[in-house]
């Protein structure tokens, strides 16, 4: 993860960070095996939302990946992923990843498409816990809350969250 923070740091472009995390993101994501903690992969979800990354929706099976057992010893997992940032997206818009089928390996290729004509994105706003613990956090909310400008309630509202 390391790699990518530094990555990300210095990225003032487009980009797209894709291929085996060996991690997974969320419960969903496993079926078989020993039951995965959710503090495990809380480093993964705390780089991607860092480093501003989306994960890119997808078709076919959720898992990527199988341990080649038939017997009650099997796993399945999501370990492959694509993901990127929002100007990236709007580059590149529709984009969708495809799974395909496992062939040589115990990992699905991932296929990457787009559709130029899709419709832009918008950004969502996330708030994330861990700027509640930033030395400035509520200097710069009480500072942009207190921002004087006119329009009616709503505007002034929605301003202000933007801000």
């Amino acid at each position: 993860m390391n790699t990518v923070y530094a990555l990300a740091s210095e990225m003032s472009i487009p980009w797209l960070v894709g291929g085996h995390f060996n991690v997974i993101v969320d419960e969903e994501e496993n079926f078989g095996g020993r039951h995965v903690s959710m503090n495990e992969v809380e480093v993964v979800r705390h780089c991607i939302n860092t480093c501003n990354l989306t994960y890119l929706s997808f078709k076919e099976s959720i898992y990527t990946w199988w341990n080649g057992r038939t017997d009650d010893d099997y796993i399945f997992k999501r370990l492959d992923r694509c993901l990127a940032n929002l100007e990236f997206q709007q580059m590149w818009r529709g984009l969708e990843i495809i799974h395909l089928s496992k062939t040589g390996s115990d990992h699905c290729p991932l296929l990457i498409s787009c559709d130029p004509n899709a419709a832009s994105i918008k950004k969502s706003f996330r708030f994330l816990k861990f700027w509640l613990k930033h030395e400035t956090f509520q200097d710069v909310v009480r500072e942009n809350w207190k921002a004087d400008f006119s329009g009616n309630l709503f505007h002034m509202f929605n301003h202000k969250l933007k801000n």
